[in-house]
């Protein structure tokens, strides 16, 4: 599945329990290039198999990624995939914002914690399992609207600000990861509109065509992922493997 990585190597996959991230897993244990899979996420996990090992963290929380850090005691990760994201959260009456008078302090914090801070927050505390001389992909989810140069929409503003920052974290940890690891690869994704949690209050403006299974962006993601090399390190995809403007 990937030329880059060796036999037997370990992934890390965060957010395993929501469409995308349990659809990863499952696209990795298919193959048998894979070693062993850690697999983090808040929730019990849907998968069982001898290669997979589940960790029930909150990585949200400091708390959780110091547990994770401390779990995997600086082995190297091969592959690290992050999932975690949030559009919206009826809990926390987080909405996607549509206009200027619905901005709040706490829906920008939300968001943009979740979807920025914590992925590279989440990098920072595994960085000794990516040093080295050993390949180490680094995938992280965001979004097309995420995208400066392709807003031609305007609203949701704190879920684009978000998306942007995270491409712009994930493109500054690429330049000092190539530092400590010549054969890091750090990639920002889009993966299209999938039929999970996150866009299921918006699927009935989206045409059929257009709304992706979870196991078909897993295999689209995982081929653009495979077809990068250290070369590309902090560069933007989308699912169909056209590279993205910042």
């Amino acid at each position: 599945m990937f030329n880059l990585l060796p036999h037997h190597y370990t992934a890390v996959v965060v957010g395993a329990s929501g469409g995308i991230g349990a659809a990863i897993i499952n696209q990795l244990l298919s193959s048998s290039q894979v070693g062993h899979v850690i697999a983090v996420s808040r929730q019990p996990p849907r998968i069982d198999n001898p290669h997979l090992t589940h960790l029930m963290l909150d990585v949200s929380q400091e708390q959780g990624r110091q547990a994770l850090k401390t779990e995997l005691a600086s082995q190297p990760i091969h592959f690290f995939f992050n999932a975690i994201g949030t559009l919206h959260d009826d809990a926390q009456r987080l909405l996607p914002e549509k206009c200027l008078d619905q901005l709040s302090v706490e829906s920008l914090a939300q968001t943009m914690n979740i979807n920025a801070y914590v992925p590279i927050l989440l990098l920072a505390a595994l960085k000794d399992s990516f040093k080295g001389s050993h390949p180490a992909v680094i995938a992280s989810l965001s979004a097309r609207v995420g995208s400066i140069e392709d807003n031609q929409l305007g609203g949701w503003y704190s879920y684009r600000a978000s998306k942007a920052a995270h491409n712009m974290l994930l493109k500054t940890a690429s330049i000092e990861l190539k530092r400590l690891n010549k054969q890091s690869l750090v990639l920002c994704l889009h993966p299209g509109t999938t039929d999970t949690a996150l866009s299921k209050p918006f699927q009935n403006r989206v045409p059929s065509e257009k709304l992706f299974a979870p196991a078909f962006v897993a295999e689209k993601l995982l081929a653009v992922i495979a077809q990068r090399t250290p070369e590309d390190s902090g560069t933007f995809w989308a699912w169909d493997g056209k590279s993205i403007d910042w």
